[in-house]
């Protein structure tokens, strides 16, 4: 009996919650718009109702100070006019009449004034003000995350996180020795901006044109051919600030950056690798080029110095993500920094590494998923991470004999040696494969909905198992 009754209130409490709704979806937008104001973590009602509070105490403190006597007559006159009008419209018509016109004047000066500031804060704008204000809340209650890598596959990771969080650090490896970077480098004795900029324009807030010029590439001019104007940009900051850390800060600025780009570590730091076959390869675009297989990885000098605010993101940090990117050129170099390897070993957060989808000739080739977790932990000394996360879905015929040309082929999950390893894999369909070229690379929407879902099951685990 009691069953049958809980269903039949459960069956009328959804009816009643589809019928609001219902109710709310044919809400007029401006009325809907209007109500957004109310919702919680604006901190918009607590302000209005001071300012309702302080223009009661003002006219009772005017009252006071003059005795009453001009509010009285005020209120005399008043009562005979609204006594005249109800005689002529019957009060149960005129007082909702009265308070629906107060109403309306209340909702039209208040959508004026929204509109207004809404018009000078963000001019030419297609969001309302309420939707950008409710937004920047969201991201900015985000979870910390700190995502270390470089080259073009921690811009693609970073380019999904920030519609998820304003709270990202990245950290970049500088060891770039190719390119314009690398012409920069050895040219003007900076360090490397290549990957830096790609990562600020991955990072910018809607700003199109500004990330387009950031990442424009010259075609044309003495000197100037293969340049980007995003590294000529922070060379020269780097050069009226003092150091590439300024440079980055103030370019941030610029484009209006979600979170914070950081380069490990500010030391001019060259690349080498022992090859299998016993040559020693200097330098990081020649590491690739050489064409062998890499025993052993380090860095001249052995122990560049960290970074303080690199170690400061990631003591703070709730989330730490290790890739993607090139195993040995992108990833591995900003751990060979000591001080940012030892900082991610004490912290105890979710950490994951993202493994790449595909081999990559001159580093990788004929690798598994486990080869990349024993190359990590034998360039920091102890693992790093928890878990692997790596693509489900094999790619298309026609991307494999496209990859296959170049020696390069899928990274295969051999998953007893990973749980081995002590690792546990996640499992995801995170691909974009280009149908015109093949190419195959990590989707930004998909990855970072992926790594945040996974963050926040982890994080439910984690407070039932202190719970229980």
């Amino acid at each position: 009996m009691s069953n049958g009754l809980l269903k039949q209130a459960l069956r009328a409490l959804e009816v009643e919650t589809r019928s609001l709704s219902t109710l709310w979806s044919k809400t007029p937008p401006r009325f809907s718009q209007w109500f957004k104001w109310l919702a919680p973590g604006l901190s918009v009602k607590r302000w209005l109702l001071l300012i309702v509070s302080g223009v009661i105490l003002s006219l009772l403190g005017l009252a006071i100070s003059i005795r009453l006597t001009p509010i009285f007559r005020v209120m005399q006159f008043l009562e005979t006019f609204l006594a005249k009008i109800t005689t002529i419209i019957p009060n149960y018509l005129s007082g909702p009449l009265v308070f629906l016109v107060g109403i309306l004047l209340l909702v039209w000066g208040q959508s004026r004034t929204v509109g207004s500031v809404g018009a000078a804060l963000n001019p030419g704008g297609e969001e309302q003000l309420v939707d950008v204000l409710l937004n920047r809340r969201r991201l900015n209650r985000g979870p910390k995350i700190v995502a270390i890598g470089g080259g073009t596959g921690l811009s693609t990771l970073l380019r999904g996180l920030k519609a998820y969080s304003s709270n990202i650090t990245a950290i970049v490896t500088v060891a770039d020795d190719g390119g314009s970077s690398g012409r920069l480098r050895r040219e003007n004795g900076v360090l490397p901006p290549g990957d830096i900029r790609n990562c600020l324009a991955a990072l910018a807030a809607e700003e199109e044109l500004l990330t387009e010029l950031f990442q424009y590439r010259f075609r044309a001019g003495k000197g100037l051919v293969g340049h980007s104007f995003g590294n000529l940009f922070l060379t020269a900051m780097s050069d009226i600030t003092g150091d590439l850390e300024q440079a980055i800060a103030t370019s941030s600025k610029v484009l209006a950056v979600r979170g914070q780009v950081l380069p490990a570590t500010l030391t001019d730091v060259n690349l080498w690798a022992e090859l299998a076959d016993g040559r020693r390869i200097t330098g990081e675009s020649s590491i690739s080029e050489a064409g062998g297989q890499i025993v052993k990885i380090g860095c001249v000098p052995a122990a560049p110095v960290a970074l303080p605010k690199a170690l400061q993101a990631i003591q703070e940090a709730d989330f730490i993500i290790l890739g993607p990117g090139s195993l040995y050129t992108s990833v591995i170099p900003n751990l060979l920094v000591p001080e940012i390897t030892e900082a991610i070993a004490r912290r105890q957060v979710p950490t994951i590494y993202v493994c790449n989808i595909m081999t990559q000739p001159g580093e990788t080739q004929g690798y598994t998923v486990s080869d990349h977790i024993k190359a990590i932990d034998r360039a920091c000394g102890s693992p790093l991470f928890t878990h692997v996360l790596v693509q489900k879905q094999v790619p298309t015929a026609q991307a494999l004999i496209r990859y296959a040309q170049d020696n390069s082929h899928p990274v295969f999950v051999d998953r007893e040696d990973i749980r081995k390893l002590g690792r546990e894999i996640v499992y995801a369909n995170v691909m974009d494969e280009d149908q015109n070229t093949g190419y195959v690379r990590h989707n930004s929407q998909l990855l970072a909905r992926v790594l945040l879902r996974w963050y926040s099951r982890h994080q439910m685990r984690a407070r039932n198992s202190s719970i229980a």
